[in-house]
């Protein structure tokens, strides 16, 4: 005996009642209620559907479908992560490393020559930091208009939108700062320095443009069904 659509319905209204926001993750836990369900069918014709759904969902344990989320979350968190760093790693492979290098020498040598190299610093990873949190939410405000038009979340669209894994990186370019002016004593400090802010800004790029930019190809790689329901 098969799920009917009202009550795959009912699946999707359970996993909101039980905290579970996204679409995909909704998606995902009716796929598996359904079909632990129709298996218990399979061995008990007469129970009713709601005392499956019962039974099937005591076995998430008194967390409920927390666990599931939480694990959803730490893997597409680590996909976010691995593209952000293939992005990055291209800047230094032929035909672009030739502008890293080149922006990288052109910062050292700027500051090489200037008096108030620390001021200049605190400027520049002053603006890279404020830029980033300006981009944490302009693309909140866009999400969110998002989920108002089509009614759904996708957790790895809010992940690539939000970046909240990457959001640490701003303590970073404080402590840096907080030493900055020790650091510039040195020729070798000055390099380091250029190099820091040069990634750093390829950071950005990479977070802020390359990634939102192709958000729907990563989204329609990831989600099969992202296509006829976004």
């Amino acid at each position: 005996m098969k799920l009917n659509p009202e009550q795959i319905d009912r699946l999707y209204e359970f996993t909101r009642q039980h905290y579970v926001e996204y679409y995909d993750l909704q998606t995902e836990l009716v796929d598996h209620l359904a079909n632990s369900i129709e298996e218990q069918w399979q061995q008990n014709p007469k129970l009713s559907f709601e005392d499956a759904l019962k039974i099937e969902f005591k076995k998430f344990g008194v967390f409920g479908f927390s666990d599931v989320v939480e694990k959803r979350q730490v893997a597409l968190n680590k996909k976010y992560n691995k593209l952000v760093w293939k992005h990055f790693k291209a800047f230094f492979t032929l035909p672009k490393i030739i502008g890293t290098i080149g922006a990288i020498g052109l910062i050292n040598l700027l500051l090489s020559k200037l008096f108030f190299k620390s001021d200049i610093v605190l400027i520049l990873f002053g603006l890279i930091v404020i830029s980033f949190c300006f981009s944490i939410v302009y693309f909140s405000r866009k999400n969110k208009k998002d989920y108002n038009l089509s009614g759904k979340k996708w957790l790895f669209k809010e992940i690539i939108l939000g970046r909240s894994s990457l959001v640490g990186m701003v303590n970073l370019p404080i402590q840096i700062i907080i030493h900055s002016e020790k650091v510039l004593d040195t020729s070798f400090g000055v390099l380091a320095i250029s190099f820091l802010l040069v990634s750093m800004t390829l950071i950005e790029y990479v977070v802020l443009i390359e990634i939102p930019r192709r958000a729907e190809e990563y989204l329609k790689e990831t989600y099969p069904e992202y296509n006829f329901v976004a």
